[in-house]
């Protein structure tokens, strides 16, 4: 199996869409408030996961990044950005969530 293909499946195994051809961003992963009460999962494959409080998947949806700005949309139509202000901070809807 060469390289390149070993890639691909990895990619597929996380759920990545391997066509895509915008290099992955340093962000993915897990960002909270510092209450801890909004999490937002930025997973590898463009897909986000929201929970607030106990809901834990309150919002879900699809993510762009472009140089340290994100840009949100819900599944329900909302849209929503935000800035990476730090490598670990985000801020996000008058929020600052922190990688986790």
């Amino acid at each position: 199996m060469t390289r390149t293909t070993l890639l691909a499946t990895a990619l597929l195994a996380l759920g990545a869409d391997p066509a895509r051809s915008d290099a992955p961003h340093p962000y993915v992963g897990m960002w909270v408030t510092a209450d801890n009460r909004v999490r937002h999962e930025l997973l590898p494959n463009g897909r986000y996961v929201e929970a607030r409080g106990t809901r834990e998947r309150a919002y879900e949806g699809r993510y762009e990044v472009t140089g340290s700005h994100i840009e949100y949309w819900d599944d329900t139509g909302f849209t929503a950005d935000g800035e990476f202000v730090e490598p670990d901070v985000l801020h996000h809807g008058g929020m600052v969530l922190y990688r986790r």
